[in-house]
C-alpha cells in the first residue's frame, strides 16, 4: 500500500525515523519520503545514508502548526514519532514536554485534516498507560487527541490510529548503550533501580512491522498494543557484563517497578487478536465500526472481567541467553 504514496515522519532522524526510512526504502517503491525534525544536523547526517531521490527533509516543530501544512501538503500517510521522551527531562520541564507532546498532536491532527491525509498512526508508550509521570501523562492526552480526531473529519477519508509498545533494544537514550558504555570505562558495578523491575523488550524492526501492519488494519480509533516478551532488568545485565555486580540505587523520579499496556480499568473496551490487542475508543463515533473485525478480515475477541496486560505479568519472559542474542 506504500507503492507511489508520499509519506511523512515526525521526529523522522529518531532511531524509529532511520530504521523505518530502511525499511520503507528496501519493501516499497514510495512516491515520497518526507523526514520533519527540528535538528539540521541530524538531519544532515542522514542524508549521507538515505540519498535517494524519493527524499526530502523539512526542518520544523511539531509545536508550528503552519509549518506542518506546509510539509504535509499532498501527503498519504503520516506517522507521529516526535516527542520529548526523557521521564526526568520531563519531569523537571514539564510545560516544554506537554508543548511538544501535547500541543505538537494537535498541531500533527490539525495539519493532517487540512491537507487530506488518508491515514495518520501516532507512536505512544506503555507510560501512557495508568500514568505516574508526566511523559506518560502526556502520551496519554496525545493518544486521546489521536482517537477523538476521527470525530473531526467529517466527510474526509482522513482517519487516526495510535501504537502503543514498549521499551526498544538500543534505542537511543535506553538503558542497554548506557549499560555497554559503563562495562567499557571499566565499571566496577551496573546500577539497577530496583531488582523487581521488569520491561517490556522489543526488537525494532518488529515495532516497524507492526506499525506498517496497521496501516492496513487500522478502520480509525484504535490502540493497537503487540503482544511482545519482557525482561527482568536485572537479567538484562547479566546479559551484558555476567561477571559485574549489580548495586540498587533506588527508583527514578516518575519511574514504575512494571509497565502496563491494557490497564484492567479497559478490559472492557479491550480486544485481542492473534499477535496484537486493540483498545477500542472509549467515546461513540458518528459512524459505529465494528472493532473486533480489522480492516484486514481479521477476527477478535473480547478480554475476560478484569484482564491486564503488563510486563510483570506477561506469560512470556525473555531469557539472558535470549536477551544477549537481542543485544547484538
Amino acid at each position: 500500500m506504500f507503492n507511489d504514496k508520499s509519506i511523512l515522519i515526525t521526529g523522522g532522524t529518531g532511531s524509529f525515523g532511520k530504521k523505518f526510512i530502511k525499511i520503507l526504502l528496501e519493501k516499497y517503491q514510495p512516491k515520497k519520503i518526507i523526514v520533519y525534525s527540528r535538528d539540521e544536523l541530524k538531519q544532515f547526517e542522514m542524508q549521507q545514508v538515505f540519498n535517494s531521490p524519493c527524499m526530502r527533509y523539512f526542518i520544523g516543530d511539531v509545536r508550528d502548526e503552519y509549518r506542518l501544512k506546509q510539509a504535509m501538503n499532498g501527503i498519504d500517510y503520516v506517522v507521529h514519532a516526535a516527542a520529548l521522551k526523557q521521564v526526568p527531562a520531563a519531569e523537571y520541564n514539564p510545560m516544554e514536554c506537554i508543548k511538544t507532546n501535547v500541543h505538537g498532536a494537535q498541531n500533527v491532527i490539525n495539519a493532517a485534516i487540512y491537507c487530506n491525509v488518508k491515514r495518520v498512526i501516532a507512536l505512544s508508550t506503555d507510560k501512557a498507560a495508568n500514568p505516574i509521570n508526566l511523559y506518560g501523562a502526556t502520551k496519554l492526552a496525545s493518544d486521546k487527541l489521536f482517537v477523538a480526531a476521527n470525530n473531526l473529519v467529517g466527510d474526509r477519508e482522513t482517519r487516526f490510529a495510535v501504537v502503543r509498545y514498549g521499551n526498544v533494544v538500543g534505542s537511543r537514550g535506553s538503558v542497554v548503550p548506557f549499560f555497554k558504555k559503563l562495562v567499557e570505562e571499566g565499571a566496577e558495578f551496573l546500577p539497577i533501580t530496583d531488582e523487581r523491575m521488569t520491561r517490556y523488550w522489543l526488537k525494532l524492526e518488529d515495532g516497524i512491522e507492526f506499525v506498517l501492519k496497521n496501516f492496513e488494519r487500522m478502520q480509525g480509533g484504535e490502540i493497537f498494543v503487540p503482544k511482545i516478551p519482557s525482561m527482568r532488568v536485572v537479567d538484562l545485565a547479566k546479559s551484558i557484563a555476567p561477571n559485574l555486580p549489580i548495586k540498587v540505587i533506588g527508583i527514578r523520579p516518575g519511574e514504575k517497578l512494571h509497565e502496563v499496556m491494557c490497564p484492567s480499568d479497559l478490559y472492557y473496551d479491550t480486544i485481542e487478536f492473534d499477535d496484537h490487542f486493540v483498545i477500542k475508543p472509549s467515546i461513540t463515533f458518528t459512524t459505529a465500526v465494528d472493532y473486533t473485525t480489522n480492516a484486514l478480515g481479521e477476527t477478535g475477541y473480547y478480554v475476560a472481567d478484569g484482564f491486564d496486560y503488563s510486563s510483570g505479568n506477561n506469560p512470556h519472559f525473555l531469557t539472558v541467553e535470549e536477551l544477549k542474542e537481542m543485544n547484538k
